[in-house]
Order: C-alpha cells, then sequence, then structure tokens
C-alpha cells in the first residue's frame, strides 16, 4: 500500500469516527427525553447476577443437554461400536 492510499485510509476511518461521535451526542442521555420514566438502578448483586451468572447457567445447561443427546446419539452408531481390531495380529510369510 502506497502513501497516498494510506492517506486516503486514515482520512476515511477519522472522518467515519468522527461523524459517528456525533451523531451518537443525544444517546449521552444527559437529558431526559419526554414520557421518560427510569426506574431504580440495579444493585451490584443484581447487576452481577443479571449480566454474569444467569448467562454462564444459561449456557452450562444448554452444554449439558447438548453433551447427554450427543451421547445418546454415539450409543446408537453402529458403524464405530462394532469394530475390533487386533494388535498381536502375527504375519505367516514363508521365505
Amino acid at each position: 500500500m502506497d502513501k497516498k492510499n494510506a492517506l486516503r485510509a486514515g482520512a476515511l476511518a477519522a472522518g467515519t469516527t468522527l461523524m459517528m461521535l456525533l451523531m451518537s451526542s443525544p444517546a449521552s442521555a444527559l437529558t431526559r427525553d419526554d414520557g421518560d420514566d427510569p426506574g431504580q438502578g440495579l444493585s451490584v448483586i443484581e447487576t452481577l447476577g443479571l449480566f454474569v451468572a444467569a448467562p454462564i447457567v444459561l449456557y452450562l445447561v444448554i452444554h449439558v443437554l447438548v453433551t447427554i443427546g450427543d451421547k445418546t446419539h454415539q450409543k446408537k452408531d453402529p458403524t464405530s461400536s462394532n469394530i475390533t481390531t487386533k494388535a498381536d495380529a502375527k504375519s505367516e510369510v514363508k521365505a
């Protein structure tokens, strides 16, 4: 990439970032909108439970259900469970 393309890409990235910052100023919520009625804030324990513990528990439940479903599928698979091999096979080649 030459200097001209790098300068063009940098200007585009800077312009895009600046426009995003200018357009997102109402998102800072310094002033309330009409009809805005926020409730009480969450405590630290409620926040951790809602945004940390609940997703972890949900992940573990899904993981357990998928693992149980996968193990029952492996028991029914006839192609991999009926293969036996002999490790002590000897060759009977006569020279």
